[in-house]
């Protein structure tokens, strides 16, 4: 035995021998050649040293030019691609590293990077899985309003040995392609020390790079611009700004202090530069009476994970302790509270951070940070900062991949452990012939039986109908022969027609891109054709959407139930070979947002905005009121309100929708869930959902109605980016009228202008207790139509005065809707004829 012992011991020397000093390899894939840039020298992949070298050659790919604006577009003009299993094999010395991939698609030859899909191991750490590079910068574009061609992927993860595989395997008939790699050598004390765990009573874990793997999911410069990675000489990490991930940017105000910034001890120069802590946010409001407003920011991420949350800190502007008090609450559970930033650092202009962990349900892919005042504190102004703000995945399992945990029958990490088992073999191999050969044939045997079940398997897929229980072989046949609407209550035929995807590609001219009507976030809407030329809209889910699944059952489960005059009606499915689509009477004039901005549509006359918001809130008062039970719509906005051809007003998208309370509770306690510039507040604040929340985003509907503007403009001064607060602070002062869409050109009475922003403003009100309920606005609403009508008419009979008007000037009180309703009449469909003192009204809903 002490001769083996003595060949591992020689092994090991021999290779310490052949490694230098921990440095850092950049690696421009598919290059012949060396590039110099950002002070980094960049070696093609095609020039392996003995430090690191390539197992498959591939196919080298280059463009002449760079679709959009990519930041290194000197390394993006070449790529690697493999249709076969590849690794890159860095000899490094143990330790803690960092490795970043970077993607840039572009069309080579026969290889469509749309249909690219692969996975990353780094040794046993699964990095990606079945990955679509377009798809994934699709969504992030999508989620961060963003227009970016490139992607860059980034890890930290412990090297035991003196090896390093970074392997490429691409799905069966797919290709895999990279067009840059770094490795770099990162300080250990980087990921060492304790963690709080947050919602745990302030216990703290111990946290390394040992233990887990991480990627990189956000990393924010808090208040200040983008920091390029020339900036950050050790890590040459890029900082991006803030402002996308905000809940309300113009809430919070910026902060700048360049001078005598220093860290807290010398390992904090390994987390972030200086930039960073020169610029923070802090509250705008923190001197209102009641303090319930937090700094906000929320991030997308993949369910079922630990996230490790760094902030970091540095006080600009106070010099003594007890002056900002605040609290940090992550995931709407607190982290902190009584927190003192010139007290943690021990004063002024000194940087550091401050690490928690939390984990996310299989259920949620929203993470919240917020700090807020803490109101119990007794400093003089109750105040929040930041200044950075960093979000770390943690790998389970060996895992950071968010999809299948196998492909192609190999194991995750199958790379890395062949080519240990080779250098084990170099030196043991005369001891350990006989068990090679065995293990060789056992690895034969398990590779098949993997392969076979492999082949066997289907792709990822969907299968969303499989909660309704109705999937069987007779009910596939029965629903196949249904009509194009279905009324019947059994549970087997409420889904209505199940179209097969040949009957889909034909009614699109297989998703004929000239047919996209519009697009969202759970995909594409393209206009069709079935039957004898009846048009639909037909919605197709991207694979790659995070929202799909959840929506898709909503949409089916909701819709198949409604009938309603003022909702968009769901006409049938289709639900073949991993697609989920769902078709819908088409609507032939759009969005109403398309007919007040960003298009070149006729303006609408006030008459018809009032009519649509009519149709719209009689919608919402059905979902509200007259279905089976109460149902919460909860992403009210212009894009979701469509017109028909005669411009009646109808709701769409129901995929976020939850139904209401029972009547024994007040509220539904859930995530919070709709669109920026739209969300209730009070929602946001206590996570509890109500039909009042509804009722406020109808209000900012009506103002956006009134002012034919985004709800959210970035580019406006401060005070005028959120339109609800801009328009409100104009209504209160009693001067609306400043600020109507020019296009109406006075067409108008000032009596329904007043009358119409008094009910956007009740909407708005910041509680929901004090909002009128739906109902209560449609019937305000009508009364703004007669108005408008009865100034209309005094016009055509040239005799209007205020005198001459046949309706009273009352100010805004809610009606009693139990007597509003008065005598009713319902028909199969839900419509309710109402009547107010013997004065016939227009009915509250059809």
């Amino acid at each position: 035995m002490l001769w083996i012992l003595y060949l591992v011991f020689i092994s090991i020397f021999v290779k310490a021998e052949q490694i230098e000093e921990r440095r850092p390899f950049f690696i421009n894939c598919g290059s012949d050649s060396v590039t110099n840039a950002e002070g980094r020298k960049w070696i093609g992949d095609s020039l392996s040293t003995g430090n690191w070298s390539l197992s498959f050659l591939g196919i080298m790919v280059s463009t002449s030019s760079i679709k959009g604006d990519a930041e290194y577009k000197f390394l993006y003009k070449t790529a690697r691609i493999y249709n076969t299993s590849s690794h890159y094999n860095f000899t490094v010395p143990p330790g803690s590293y960092c490795v970043r991939l970077h993607f840039h698609p572009f069309l080579f030859a026969g290889f469509n990077p749309n249909d690219s899909l692969f996975d990353v191991l780094a040794n046993n750490l699964k990095l990606v899985s079945n990955f679509n590079v377009s798809g994934e910068i699709s969504w992030r574009n999508l989620i961060n309003n963003s227009s970016s061609t490139s992607l860059v992927k980034e890890y930290f993860l412990n090297v035991n040995s003196y090896e390093l595989l970074i392997e490429f395997l691409p799905s069966s008939g797919s290709f895999a392609f990279v067009n840059a790699i770094e490795v770099i050598p990162v300080p250990d004390a980087i990921f060492l020390g304790f963690v709080r765990k947050v919602g745990n009573s302030g216990f703290v874990a111990p946290l390394g790079v040992g233990g887990h793997g991480l990627e990189t999911m956000y990393r924010l410069n808090v208040g200040g611009p983008v920091i390029s990675p020339s900036f950050d000489q050790l890590l040459w990490t890029k900082w991006e700004t803030d402002e996308r991930y905000m809940f309300s940017v113009n809430a919070a105000s910026t902060m700048t202090n360049i001078s005598n910034i220093s860290y807290v001890s010398p390992n904090d120069s390994f987390f972030a530069p200086l930039l960073v802590y020169e610029t923070a946010r802090t509250m705008i409001n923190n001197e209102v009476a009641e303090k319930r407003f937090n700094l906000s920011w929320r991030f997308e991420v993949d369910p079922n994970f630990e996230y490790l949350v760094r902030l970091h800190f540095c006080e600009l502007y106070y010099d003594k302790p007890n002056q900002r008090d605040f609290r940090i609450y992550i995931n709407n559970k607190t982290a902190a509270d009584d927190y003192d930033v010139f007290v943690k650092a021990g004063g002024m202009n000194k940087a550091y951070h401050e690490d928690y962990v939390d984990a996310m349900s299989m259920q949620i892919d929203t993470l919240w940070v917020q700090l807020g005042p803490d109101t119990l504190a007794s400093t003089p102004g109750t105040d929040a900062l930041l200044n950075g703000l960093e979000i770390f995945k943690l790998s389970h399992n060996a895992n950071l991949a968010h999809g299948p945990d196998k492909i192609n029958g190999d194991e995750p990490g199958a790379a890395y452990k062949r080519h240990k088992s080779k250098s084990f073999l170099a030196a043991f191999s005369a001891g350990f012939a006989a068990l090679i050969t065995i293990s060789l044939a056992s690895a034969a045997l398990f590779f098949f039986k993997r392969r076979n079940v492999a082949n066997q398997e289907k792709p990822l897929g969907w299968h969303p109908l499989s909660l309704h229980e109705m999937m069987g072989s007779t009910a596939k046949a029965r629903l196949a022969k249904l009509p194009l609407i279905s009324t019947s209550s059994t549970p087997c035929n409420r889904i209505g027609r199940r179209f097969s995807l040949g009957e889909i590609r034909a009614a699109t001219a297989n998703f004929d891109q000239s047919l996209v009507i519009g697009s969202g976030g759970f995909g594409k809407v393209y206009k069709g054709e079935i039957g004898n030329g009846f048009l639909v809209a037909i919605k197709r889910a991207n694979p790659f959407s995070k929202q799909g699944l959840t929506e898709f059952e909503t949409e089916v489960d909701l819709l198949s139930k409604l009938r309603h005059r003022h909702l968009v009606s769901m006409i049938g499915y289709c639900e073949e070979e991993n697609e989920m689509i769902l078709v819908y009477e088409y609507m032939a004039n759009g969005t109403l947002r398309s007919h007040l901005y960003g298009s070149d549509l006729p303006s609408l006359s006030w008459k018809q905005r009032v009519e649509v918001c009519i149709g719209a809130a009689r919608g919402l008062h059905y979902l509200h009121t007259g279905a089976e039970t109460c149902i919460i719509h909860r992403d009210v906005k212009t894009t979701n309100i469509l017109l028909d051809e005669n411009l009646v007003a109808k709701i769409a998208d129901f995929g976020l929708s939850k139904p209401g309370p029972t009547l024994d509770h007040t509220h539904v306690s859930t995530a919070v869930k709709g669109s920026f510039g739209y969300l209730d507040p009070e929602y946001y604040r206590k996570q509890q959902l109500t039909h009042k929340s509804d009722v406020y985003s109808f209000g900012v509907v009506l103002f956006e109605v009134i002012c034919s503007r985004p709800v959210i403009n970035p580019t406006l001064p401060k005070d005028q980016i959120n339109l609800a607060e801009w328009a409100l602070r104009w209504q209160r002062q009693r001067s609306l009228q400043s600020i109507v869409d020019p296009r109406l050109d006075g067409d108008y009475s000032l009596e329904s202008l007043r009358k119409f922003g008094e009910i956007a403003e009740k909407c708005l009100s910041d509680e929901g207790r004090n909002r009128p309920t739906i109902g209560e606005v449609l019937w305000h609403l009508e009364y703004v139509l007669q108005l408008h009508e009865a100034y209309i008419q005094c016009q055509v009979d040239n005799s209007c005065t205020k005198s001459s008007l046949p309706f009273a000037d009352f100010s805004f009180i809610l009606p009693d809707t139990n007597k509003v309703q008065g005598e009713t009449s319902s028909n199969a469909e839900g419509e309710t004829i109402s009547s107010l003192q013997g004065r016939s009204v227009q009915s509250l809903f059809y």
